[in-house]
């Protein structure tokens, strides 16, 4: 079975509009008269006279495997193997926008979901032109061919897509196509190897950081200990004459040395002599920044969901009032930020890892004095991004050093210092929790987030009312039924500059959401299973994976002596998750000793990925949960690497379960499923076992210890 889908009138224009050749990449319509070349029936496929198949992505790859996810989706209904598919990254252009993100982004667990119809549709469209290219030389009815793994089928008559690429291009973009029915589906759901995995296991694949040009020189940078301070002075002294070094350059910010190698410029760099303006952040720490968040209690701000009239409830019963709290966090994903760019009068060159190519391109073109349309950016493998890739900083600072070489590939590359003392923190937050239990019964909640806006800083367009769409993460899609609810988000700006982090709010909410229901639950005298079921009642999914995860982890509030479960329950980007914690000792030589995980992510593309997000999501879960933090004095952050800034080792990695349930509707996002629950599941483990009630993150902080 199969159901005909057309291309909405935005989408036909856009291709439209690159068939007219206005754009990078995209539709360039043949006819026959035209010599044999590569058949482009979109943007995101171009089909060689020699069979090659490539999938231009308009998602960058770091680690999430989406090359072989959107390749899935191509061939299933290009008919064709995955394997076949070669994948390239798309540069910046309007065609490649994410359209629930607004702009060409990667994140927000967005890149399946906003791909599952386009990208489908993309290869329908390429099957079908060349069915009918096929057709025609065979003088027969379309309707009696069929595509077949890279060829086209007529009776014992066959085609190689390489062979029809030419005269296919010469077709007619159809308006509509027909997509496959999931009963149908031979590549969706299958369990493929990763199409990156063999090189990158072999050391082939190049990161940003890898990348070289001919001629290419190293950049260090020195940035102001305090973040927003700038350069007052610098003496460098005899560094300028030191073999190895170009150049030693102001640029702001920092000052930078360029040398023929960069451990040339790291050495070079510590001898030059800087005065900084530190500027209105000298004096900030991390107590002012929890203090501005509270002096903000009172504050309206927006209202995000609202049921029934829980003050009413509250003037008649004295509300439970509890208060929850979330920790600032670096990104420290293993790849620093680096950014090679050549800056020269053909325009601006950019080998960058980066989400944000249209930002990158923004920033490059800002530092360089050009248009943006002289700005090339060469997208490359992400070696872990979460967030922090989505700010273009780094590729400024790199082309403003590189245009005091012109002509020059300049490469700059963070050391880890720099990379955990300048980056984007994943905002502090403060939960006002309050509710009313009637005979055991939720009958009021209500909720106030206090936190700085990322949107506000990266994207002040996009605040309206004082509403950030990614503060109300985890809110929005609340799941419990209470009669009586109010959430509400109030902004408040602390001083330190704040970014996406991967899960972003979904965390911040889910902590104190969780750990409140189950401290409601106790209170009740009620199973926190129970308690959430029952609240549940009209979301049947989420209610599914809840008992799942409660039957596949063996969870019991009587486990036994040292010993114990704590449970975590939510829906975010439109997947639902539960997620059961198993812990063992004592409060001061605690063990996580297993996380059980139940999925209904809808229709599970590529379900070895899923696991693998969600495995990986319970990394970043325990760096939010136990014992990671960034703090602030005298507007330095006191953490500079892994030896302040601690992530879990491997020995301290519970075993990790998996369960799928996956339904009919289309895809969730999974990239940052795994999170959110982490912390409360782990928190109410921590409660069942050892009577602690910990309400401010990370959980070592409030008095217990991790084996």
């Amino acid at each position: 079975m199969s159901a005909a889908v057309g291309w909405s009138r935005r989408e036909f224009l856009k291709v439209s509009a690159v068939a007219g050749g206005g754009l990078m990449l995209g539709v360039r319509l043949g006819s026959a008269a035209e010599p044999a070349g590569p058949f482009r029936p979109n943007a995101w496929i171009t089909i060689g006279t020699d069979g090659g198949i490539t999938l231009v992505s308009h998602r960058n790859e770091m680690g999430q495997d989406v090359h072989t996810s959107l390749a899935m989706l191509l061939a299933e209904e290009l008919a064709v193997s995955p394997q076949r598919v070669s994948v390239a990254e798309a540069p910046p252009d309007p065609v490649y926008l994410n359209k629930l993100m607004g702009a060409q982004i990667t994140g927000g667990s967005t890149s399946i979901r906003d791909a599952w119809l386009p990208l489908r549709r993309a290869g329908a469209t390429a099957r079908t032109m060349l069915v009918a290219a096929a057709a025609g030389r065979w003088k027969v009815p379309a309707a009696e061919c069929r595509a077949e793994n890279g060829t086209v089928v007529h009776g014992d008559k066959s085609y190689a897509y390489g062979e029809l690429a030419a005269e296919a291009a010469g077709q007619p973009v159809p308006r509509e196509v027909p997509l496959k029915s999931a009963s149908d589906f031979s590549v969706i759901g299958t369990a493929l190897p990763r199409l990156d995995a063999a090189d990158k296991a072999r050391g082939r694949t190049l990161f940003g950081i890898d990348v070289q040009q001919p001629g290419m020189v190293h950049a260090a940078l020195a940035q102001c200990p305090v973040l927003g301070g700038k350069v007052a002075s610098f003496d460098a002294g005899g560094v300028q004459s030191r073999p190895g070094v170009r150049k030693v350059v102001d640029i702001g910010e920092g000052v930078a040395v360029i040398a023929d190698h960069y451990w040339t410029a790291r050495l070079a760099l510590a001898d030059v002599k800087i005065t900084w303006d530190e500027g209105p952040a000298a004096k900030l720490d991390t107590a002012a920044i929890y203090a501005a968040l509270e002096a903000a209690k009172d504050e309206a701000g927006a209202l995000i969901r609202q049921a029934g009239d829980p003050a009413e409830v509250f003037s008649r019963s004295q509300p439970i009032q509890l208060w929850y709290q979330s920790q600032m966090l670096a990104h420290v994903s293993l790849e620093p930020p680096n950014c090679l760019a050549r800056v020269s009068g053909d325009g601006v060159d950019v080998w960058t890892s980066t989400q944000f190519p249209q930002g990158a391109r923004s920033i490059a073109a800002q530092a360089a004095g050009v248009e943006a349309e002289r700005v090339r950016i060469h997208p490359q493998f992400i070696g872990g991004g979460f967030g922090r890739r989505l700010d273009v900083d780094f590729i400024g600072q790199a082309v403003a050093i590189a245009k005091q070489l012109p002509g020059v590939p300049v490469k700059t590359i963070y050391s880890r210092e720099d990379d955990v003392t300048h980056d984007f923190y994943r905002p502090p937050s403060l939960h006002r929790m309050r509710a009313v239990l009637d005979g055991g019964k939720l009958s009021a909640l209500t909720l106030t987030m206090i936190s700085p806006s990322i949107t506000q800083r990266a994207f002040p367009g996009a605040v309206k009312d004082g509403k950030d769409g990614f503060m109300t993460e985890g809110l929005v899609d609340f799941t419990y039924d209470i009669p009586n609810l109010e959430l509400r988000t109030v902004i408040r700006e602390v001083g330190i500059r704040v970014g996406y982090w991967r899960s972003v709010s979904n965390a911040l909410n889910a902590f104190a959401i969780e750990s409140f229901v189950d401290e409601l639950a106790h209170t009740a005298g009620r199973s926190p299973v129970d308690f959430r079921a029952e609240l549940l009642s009209s979301q049947p999914r989420q209610k599914a994976v809840l008992l799942r995860a409660v039957k596949e982890s063996g969870f019991s509030t009587e486990a036994g002596p040292g010993r114990a479960f704590g449970i975590a329950s939510m829906q975010c980007y439109e997947t639902h998750v539960a997620l059961v914690a198993e812990v063992s000792g004592t409060a001061n030589k605690l063990k996580l000793e297993k996380l059980t995980y139940a999925v209904d992510p809808g229709i599970a593309v590529h379900p070895d990925q899923i696991v693998a997000q969600l495995e990986s999501g319970a990394v970043s879960g325990l760096i939010n949960a136990v014992r990671s933090k960034v703090t602030v004095k005298h507007g330095r952050v006191e953490q500079s690497s892994y030896d302040s800034f601690p992530i879990p080792r491997m020995a301290e990695m519970p075993r990790t379960e998996v369960v799928l349930m996956p339904s009919g509707d289309p895809p969730g996002g999974m990239g940052e499923v795994g999170v959110p629950l982490v912390a409360p599941a782990l928190a109410n483990a921590v409660f069942a076992l050892t009577g602690k009630r910990i309400r401010s993150l990370p959980l070592e902080d409030g008095g217990v210890k991790f084996a």
